[in-house]
C-alpha cells in the first residue's frame, strides 16, 4: 500500500511540474496583432476559436491526470493514521488518582481522618484536614419573578 502511495505521488508531482510548464507555454487567445486594435473579438463572446493546438491537448491530459492522481492519493492517505492520532489527550481527567489540594498534597475522603503531615506534633490540626473541611451550604436565595411594565394605553381618537 505504501508503495502505490508513493507511486502515485511521483506521478502526481511529475503531472504538476508539466502542467505548470505546459500552461505557461501556451499563447492566449486574441494575443496576435489584430485583437490589439480591436479586431479579435468579432467571433463569440470567448474570443475566436481555432483548432485544438498540441498544447492545448497536452494541458487537457495532464489536468486530467492531476485531478485523478489528487483523487487517488486522499484515498489512500485516508487509511493512514493522522498525527493528530499520535497527541495524548492532556485534558482528560486520569482515573484512579487522588484529588490533590493547591500544594498537591493528597486531599483526605470526605468523612475520614486526614493524614497527619511528616513532622506534626501528635493531635495537632493538620493543615489538609482544614482544607478538606467544607463549608455549610446556603440555601440559594430565592428570585422573586417581577412582572413586565404595562404598556400605555393606546388613545381613541384617530391622528390626522
Amino acid at each position: 500500500m505504501t508503495v502505490l502511495y508513493y507511486l502515485v505521488l511521483i506521478l502526481h508531482l511529475i503531472a504538476c511540474f508539466f502542467l505548470i510548464a505546459v500552461v505557461l507555454l501556451q499563447q492566449g487567445k486574441g494575443q496576435d496583432l489584430a485583437s490589439a486594435f480591436g479586431g479579435g473579438g468579432t467571433q463569440a463572446a470567448f474570443g475566436p476559436r481555432g483548432s485544438a493546438t498540441l498544447l492545448s491537448r497536452v494541458t487537457t491530459g495532464l489536468a486530467a491526470i492531476f485531478m485523478v492522481t489528487s483523487i487517488t492519493l486522499a484515498v489512500l492517505k485516508q487509511k493512514e493514521v493522522s498525527v493528530l492520532d499520535a497527541i495524548p489527550a492532556a485534558a482528560s481527567p486520569t482515573p484512579g488518582v487522588a484529588p490533590t489540594d493547591v500544594l498537591g498534597r493528597p486531599m483526605a475522603p470526605a468523612g475520614s481522618p486526614a493524614p497527619e503531615a511528616p513532622g506534626a506534633a501528635v493531635g495537632s490540626p493538620s493543615p489538609a484536614a482544614a482544607a478538606t473541611v467544607a463549608p455549610a451550604a446556603s440555601p440559594a436565595p430565592s428570585v422573586a419573578a417581577t412582572p413586565a411594565p404595562a404598556k400605555p394605553a393606546a388613545s381613541a381618537t384617530p391622528k390626522k
